[in-house]
C-alpha cells in the first residue's frame, strides 16, 4: 500500500469521525489543534486506524502522532 492510498483512507476516516470533508485534510494538518480534537477523541482515532489498517499503535507512538503525515508514516512503515 503507498503512502497516497493510506493518506486517502486516513483522511476518509478522519473526515468521517470528524464529520468533515477529507479535502479539508493535508499531511501538515495537526490532530489537535486543527481538528481541535480532545483526548478522547484522539483515543478514538488511534483505535479506528488500528481496526483500519489491522495494526496495532502502543501509546507512546500514538503520543508522537502530531500531524497527519506523521500517522501515514507511522502506518506505511507498520502495514502488511
Amino acid at each position: 500500500m503507498t503512502e497516497e492510498e493510506i493518506f486517502n483512507r486516513l483522511s476518509q476516516l478522519i473526515a468521517e469521525h470528524f464529520d468533515m470533508e477529507a479535502g479539508q485534510l493535508s499531511e501538515s494538518t495537526r490532530l489537535d489543534s486543527d481538528l481541535e480534537a480532545d483526548s478522547l477523541d484522539i483515543v478514538e482515532v488511534v483505535m479506528a486506524v488500528e481496526d483500519e489498517f489491522a495494526i496495532e499503535i502502543p501509546d507512546e507512538e500514538a503520543e508522537k502522532m502530531l500531524t497527519v503525515g506523521d500517522a501515514v508514516r507511522f502506518i506505511s512503515d507498520h502495514v502488511k
